[in-house]
């Protein structure tokens, strides 16, 4: 369990929920005795956000419908099932704060998200030429991407923001191949790749950008907004922009940083990959088990949020980051802080 701020995170696999009094009562039957985990004021709380097999009394959900407090819920997986929304935080009204966001506020909250991408790409390279010796393309890439997060605040125009994005994942992806150690490894990767991906490590990020994508997506229908409607990545049938455009916060710090520990550490390599006759590669099935493996104990790991400044574990920086975007959308924060680790 994390309770950060006004919003409460159960994670504890049978958990029971109920309201006693004017309170929350977290309990869980542990060799058929119950067990109290947690009690607390109940009308200090905005937000409940249940991850897997969690019980809610009927009292308590007709409480949280009656005084808007908002109650979600997600599989361990951390993909939306359901929810429920009181009368004073509904979703349509937060929705239309969404769909009603100017093009040049759309403009500036891409600009935001593109500089932390960006900052988060050259964290990474940073780290790695702490440690290991840096080869002359991830010294350019740093010093390259430095240069374009300084140009970005000085750019108004959308397409503009598109150009600088487009030239720092080039820089960076070109750094990112000089990363993996070893001959061996340095043959799987070439550079970013899609649709199908043509090689062991593209097939690893595009996995993981895939499944990350999707529990972005439930969280952000969990805290009421639209996944669809973006500010980055226009709309399109089908495609959930707005989970797309929070990705960009976290695509190096978890997900490229998960695939250069699987292959510099040897936990996979070729062996464990299939190309078909379209030159796309696939997992196997057990390196497929590794690599959830790995996703599932990076979001156990707990790191300081830059704004919140509260310990916060990975697999719940979606659901935070939701949550402060709807906080901005409502008018309740001036600026929608995007999540970027400076150190």
């Amino acid at each position: 369990m994390k309770r950060i701020q006004n919003a409460l995170y159960i994670t504890k696999d049978g958990a029971y929920l109920h309201k006693q009094r004017e309170t929350l009562l977290i309990e869980q039957k542990v060799e058929g005795e119950k067990l109290k985990l947690m009690q607390l004021p109940i009308h200090s709380i905005g937000s409940i956000f249940c991850f897997g097999n969690i019980m809610v009394s009927p009292q308590l959900l007709g409480f949280c419908g009656e005084n808007g407090t908002h109650l979600a819920f997600f599989d361990m997986h951390g993909r939306f099932l359901a929810n429920v929304v009181g009368k004073q935080t509904g979703n349509v009204l937060l929705r239309r704060q969404q769909f009603s966001v100017t093009e040049l506020a759309a403009t500036t909250l891409a600009k935001h998200i593109v500089a932390a991408k960006i900052r988060s790409s050259r964290m990474l390279l940073l780290r790695f030429r702490r440690n290991h010796t840096a080869t002359p393309q991830i010294e350019q890439a740093i010093v390259r991407l430095k240069q374009i997060i300084e140009q970005l605040s000085a750019v108004t125009a959308y397409d503009s923001i598109l150009g600088l994005e487009g030239e720092a994942a080039a820089h960076y992806f070109a750094a990112f191949a000089d990363m993996f150690k070893g001959n061996d490894n340095r043959q799987l990767f070439d550079k970013r790749t899609r649709r199908p991906p043509k090689d062991p490590v593209n097939a690893v990020i595009s996995l993981l950008y895939s499944v990350l994508a999707q529990e972005i997506s439930g969280a952000l229908q969990g805290v009421g907004l639209d996944p669809q409607v973006g500010f980055l990545h226009k709309e399109r049938p089908g495609r959930n922009s707005l989970a797309l455009d929070i990705l960009e916060e976290f695509r190096a710090y978890i997900v490229d940083s998960i695939a250069l520990k699987l292959f510099n550490n040897q936990t996979l390599g070729a062996k464990d990959f299939t190309q078909d006759c379209l030159g796309g590669v696939t997992l196997k099935d057990d390196a497929r088990k590794l690599v959830f493996q790995a996703y599932q104990a990076k979001k156990q790991e707990e790191v300081m949020h830059p704004y919140l400044q509260e310990k916060v574990q990975l697999g719940l920086l979606p659901h935070v980051q939701a949550m402060l975007l709807a906080r901005h959308l409502r008018g309740d924060l001036a600026h929608y802080p995007p999540f970027v680790i400076k150190k």
